[in-house]
């Protein structure tokens, strides 16, 4: 019995430490979330291995000891899509969370299993590529690491000249990936961007330069 309890406790410590990293950056599923799938993966996998030799008959039954286990994998799947969001511009949200509780699992059952070095070399390895090495890629890799998307929208009055506000954005070395521009209530038109930048370049720096521009009425940024 008492292995049992090791094997669900150290199962509940990964899955307090996953859902930590999650829980600090406000995701969605967080340290209780995680700590249940790890537990419960764990549990299984128990029951799974252990039901093996307390209801096989030796030359009459044929039991695989991880059929339970395996189950689990497919049966998180559903978890993880739940926290996968699309939104209105097309952007897709929730996979590093999704993954997140899809290796809580995996955890609990290596704990089930037994193998405790893997699964604690294992935590380790998933927050640092989560937290750390993405930011060492981004300080010695390419400098394309470090760009991101801007959503604009922009509302203007039909008199002033579109290229003025593109002139202005060349002024940040900022890259026009999409245009959509269209006609709004009144004598005004509306402009969407999709503009590619680089993280050093400030939201708030290219709203001020945006309003700036004469016969702007509207200016939404949205960081990507």
């Amino acid at each position: 019995m008492s292995h049992f309890i090791i094997k669900l406790a150290i199962a509940l410590f990964l899955g307090m430490l996953i859902g930590i990293d999650r829980q600090l950056k406000h995701k969605p599923v967080g340290m209780k979330t995680n700590m249940v799938i790890a537990v419960a993966s764990c549990l299984i996998t128990l029951v799974s291995i252990e039901s093996v030799s307390k209801f096989s008959i030796p030359g009459h039954t044929n039991m695989d000891p991880m059929r339970l286990a395996a189950q689990i994998v497919s049966g998180v799947g559903f978890l993880g899509a739940g926290v996968i969001l699309r939104k209105s511009n097309d952007e897709i949200s929730g996979l590093t969370t999704a993954s997140m509780v899809w290796s809580a699992s995996a955890l609990g059952i290596a704990t089930g299993a037994g193998y405790y070095l893997q699964a604690f070399v294992a935590v380790i390895f998933i927050i640092l590529s989560v937290n750390l090495f993405p930011v060492l890629i981004k300080l010695i890799g390419p400098r394309s690491l470090k760009q991101r998307y801007l959503e604009v929208r922009i509302v203007f009055h039909e008199s002033q000249d579109p290229n003025v506000i593109f002139q202005k954005l060349k002024e940040l070395n900022m890259q026009v990936e999409r245009v959509k521009v269209k006609d709004v209530e009144g004598s005004s038109n509306q402009l969407e961007l999709k503009l590619l930048t680089y993280e050093k370049v400030q939201a708030t720096d290219v709203y001020s330069l945006l309003k700036s521009v004469e016969h702007v009425s509207f200016v939404e940024i949205e960081s990507r």
